[in-house]
């Protein structure tokens, strides 16, 4: 026929590819059950034994800018440059730590901002997110 002869191994590569990714994805899923599961039976433990249980503090935060560009001080404007905020409604997720928490605290009040469950990343990520294949940017969906 008219086909290439080397269609095949590509397209049996791809196919391997995507079961990659799906078990991947289930092992998340798994890992994620497992950690929600230990959660909550430290909590029970707590309780049984008449102690308290620390939450777990969250690793990400998502920071949406609920204000414009009028009268924004340059401190604060430089801190939204930083966090990727140059725009009213923009969102960005942060890694939670000691300097971002003292930054949304100088611009709390330009901007919105929480903990975001797994479920929002995700969303988030495939409506929105681009990967980086060769040096460009490539939609997730």
């Amino acid at each position: 026929g008219t086909r290439p002869a080397a269609a095949g191994p590509p397209r049996r590569k791809a196919k391997d590819a995507r079961k990659e990714y799906f078990k991947r994805a289930e092992k998340y899923v798994k890992e994620y059950k497992q950690a929600e599961r230990a959660l909550v039976r430290q909590r029970r433990q707590a309780k049984a034994t008449g102690n308290y249980f620390a939450e777990p503090q969250a690793k990400l935060a998502l920071v949406v800018r609920i204000r414009g560009i009028m009268g924004v001080s340059p401190k604060v404007r430089k801190i939204l440059q930083l966090l990727r905020l140059r725009q009213i409604h923009n969102a960005v997720f942060v890694r939670v730590n000691t300097a971002t928490l003292k930054m949304l605290q100088l611009v709390a009040p330009y901007i919105a901002w929480g903990y975001p469950s797994v479920k929002v990343v995700r969303d988030l990520v495939y409506k929105r997110g681009f990967g980086k294949v060769s040096k460009q940017r490539i939609p997730l969906t």
